[in-house]
């Protein structure tokens, strides 16, 4: 597999050109894995010193309290970025990272990104640049979730969420990257009582779906 096209979508390499991207990785030590679907990549609890970006298929960050109930941190495809944040301190992961199908991962080594590139190579700093502007994006990315989470009720949470996805696509019909307990996951409520919500908000006419496609509606 030609990874070259796809890291080149990551943000991470934003502004780097295709040509200049082999130079670059020979500078990151990258390391390239493949994993079965449902296998876990990274435990609670592990200490990284590498970033992850995902090649091929997909992953889910979970978290996991003491008896055992978990939260649906985020869903990561192609071209994304994970651990990125632990392996800058080279502290333990606090989240769970599990393939969703069959997936291809290539490690750098984050001390490569962060410090003083001793070849002088000259794609050091944007790449530093970059990371920062990850980092941002993932930060953002975290508020916008909590501001879903500390709604009132599921039918605010649900609405919140929705909304800024409208907003983002800039179209009132979208769909998700979440099936119903990966919702109920994400925005940390019961899956039985969310999907009877959603029925609620149909009947009363703010929204129509079909599994993972929703429609928005404007009240008359």
């Amino acid at each position: 597999m030609d990874t070259l096209p796809i890291l080149a979508q990551s943000l991470l390499f934003e502004g780097v050109a295709l040509s200049d991207l082999p130079q670059m990785l020979r500078c990151l030590e990258p390391k390239q894995v493949t994993y079965p679907k449902g296998f876990t990549i990274v435990e609670e609890g592990d200490l990284l010193d590498e970033l992850a970006v995902i090649v091929s298929g997909s992953v889910s960050i979970v978290r996991h309290d003491f008896w055992g109930n978990r939260t649906l941190v985020a869903k990561l495809g192609v071209s994304d970025i994970f651990a990125e944040t632990v392996a800058c301190i080279s502290d333990k992961s606090v989240a769970t990272v599990i393939t969703d199908e069959k997936t291809v991962v290539l490690f750098l080594g984050i001390k490569k990104i962060i410090t003083t590139c001793t070849t002088a190579c000259p794609f050091h700093h944007r790449i530093v640049e970059n990371m920062v502007k990850l980092l941002a994006h993932k930060n953002l990315g975290l508020m916008q979730k909590m501001n879903h989470i500390t709604k009132r009720n599921t039918r605010e949470k649900l609405l919140s969420f929705l909304s800024e996805q409208a907003f983002t696509k800039g179209n009132q019909e979208f769909s998700i990257p979440f099936d119903r307990q990966q919702l109920a996951d994400y925005l940390c409520v019961d899956r039985s009582a969310m999907s009877s919500e959603l029925s609620k908000m149909k009947s009363d006419g703010l929204i129509e779906y079909n599994k993972n496609t929703f429609i928005l509606k404007h009240l008359q």
